[in-house]
């Protein structure tokens, strides 16, 4: 895998966003909130789709097309063609770190890869290096692109021998992954329409207002650091080495394992329907016990990203920021492995119903008095025992067809890999099928590929 060639930069630019009557007039400054300060110290949300050539022009790509369909992507997202700006509060040593609408532009990238074909991304679970060559913003955390001056949204178009995979690069500070995924689905929409389909505008338009926050915590808020290095802390650069496997289950596999966990704690009185999802990520949590070989008394943690648009009141659903946090459930590695499934989905299912809308105003509100950030690789270090879940199979991907063919993968780029982390997808074939981008120390993901409990329940669709 590793003599598949190099990634070559064809050009590099700053696309401005194409006027519309959304974007003031006077440059406007949107303010942080909690939930967007807590992962400014966290790697770029890199997601991508692999595409086919496109069949009508010869395998031509239309790059100046794609350019001109990122524009307008990004007028209507406009805030995101903007820097990331710090002012020092005159009163105290603080820092106010907000986002200028500036409209100076979102780098877009253009690049070759044309010894790569598609079959080498996708024929093997094992996630071959060179795909984490096809993201741009590579290596930094949100913060420094206030730093230096950096774009927060970056696109790349990689040409292969057989395909093209286009990925966009997001400031985890300014978005989540709902807001990663309209815009994605805004591009390729925009896109498809300038190939003669009328299907436009079907996206809500992203509301950026957070005064949503006002009645629990103003901002702009001061963060109590002399300079944006303090924010950070020490700098962890060197993640231990992951590999990663990308598997996929049916929706019967899924269906199955909702079945069995709800039918193991029927009986128990616990009244609490487990989801697909808390089921598939407790046959992973299993699995992942088993793979790193913990013994039973060692304790292990589940953390799972949680949406607040539809837990808090007052967020649209189409809001453009962050409005996510985390839950974590425990255990011993000893109760995971011999409870059952239905016990490891039952701790997820709990941990989830905790987040409810008094308690994550409360953290809201508390926030600025003590600001704590998000940072993967300090809290892998704290308890490596732990696994760690984002994104959502409702992202919507496999609709982000650009004018010449729905994608035929989706894959992710280096930001945040770290041992542990499991990204979950929509599966291709939809239906309630889903995927998981499962990232682990090398010999524990051998033995987690190797071990048939857990593989039984995966399909080979890509």
């Amino acid at each position: 895998m590793g003599s598949m060639g190099d990634v070559r930069i064809l050009s590099r630019r700053m696309v401005r966003p194409e006027p519309t009557s959304l974007r003031p007039l006077e440059p406007e400054t949107i303010h942080l909130t909690p939930w967007d300060l807590k992962n400014i110290t966290v790697e770029h949300i890199q997601k991508g789709i692999l595409l086919p050539k496109p069949p009508t022009t010869g395998g031509h790509v239309d790059v100046e097309g794609l350019a001109s369909s990122f524009a307008g992507a990004i007028g209507r997202f406009y805030p995101y063609a903007g820097r990331l700006v710090v002012a020092v509060a005159p009163q105290s040593q603080s820092l106010i770190i907000s986002l200028r609408c500036s409209g100076e532009g979102a780098e877009f990238i253009h690049a070759m890869a044309p010894a790569v074909t598609i079959a080498d991304v996708t024929a093997s679970p094992v996630v071959p290096r060179v795909v984490w060559s096809f993201f741009p913003l590579d290596r930094l955390l949100g913060v420094d692109a206030a730093a230096g001056s950096r774009p927060v949204l970056a696109a790349q178009v990689t040409e292969l021998a057989d395909g093209v995979f286009i990925a966009v690069s997001m400031n985890h500070g300014t978005a989540d992954g709902t807001t990663f995924w309209q815009f994605f689905n805004t591009w390729s929409e925009l896109s498809r329409a300038g190939a003669g389909d009328d299907v436009i505008n079907s996206m809500p338009l992203p509301v950026f207002d957070r005064s949503f926050v006002g009645s629990c915590c103003a901002v702009p808020i001061p963060l109590p650091f002399g300079k944006l290095d303090d924010v950070v802390g020490q700098r962890v650069r060197l993640f231990p080495p992951v590999q990663e496997c990308f598997i996929h289950f049916s929706a019967a596999s899924v269906k199955e394992l909702k079945a069995k966990s709800n039918a193991e704690m029927s009986g128990s009185g616990t009244g609490s329907t487990i989801s697909s999802l808390q089921a598939l990520l407790a046959h992973l949590w299993c699995a992942v016990c088993r793979a790193r070989r913990l013994s039973p008394d060692q304790e292990t943690a589940y953390i799972v990203l949680v949406g607040y648009r539809v837990r808090v009141g007052g967020i649209p659903a189409s809001y453009a920021g962050n409005a996510v946090g985390i839950v974590t459930a425990k255990s011993t590695a000893g109760d995971i492995v011999g409870k059952g499934l239905g016990w490891a989905a039952w701790l997820l299912n709990r941990a989830v119903a905790s987040c409810d809308e008094a308690s994550t105003r409360d953290k809201l509100a508390s926030w600025p008095q003590e600001p704590s950030f998000n940072c993967l690789p300090a809290i892998v270090a704290a308890v490596p025992t732990r696994t760690f879940t984002g994104s959502s199979p409702r992202f919507d991907v496999y609709r982000n067809d650009f004018g010449w063919g729905a994608p035929v993968a989706v894959r992710s780029g280096s930001g945040n890999k770290v041992d542990g982390k499991a990204t979950v997808y929509a599966g291709r074939a939809g239906g309630g099928s889903m995927a998981l981008e499962v990232c682990l120390a090398p010999e524990a993901l051998a033995r987690l590929v190797a071990d048939e409990e857990f593989m039984s329940a995966t399909s080979t669709v890509e």
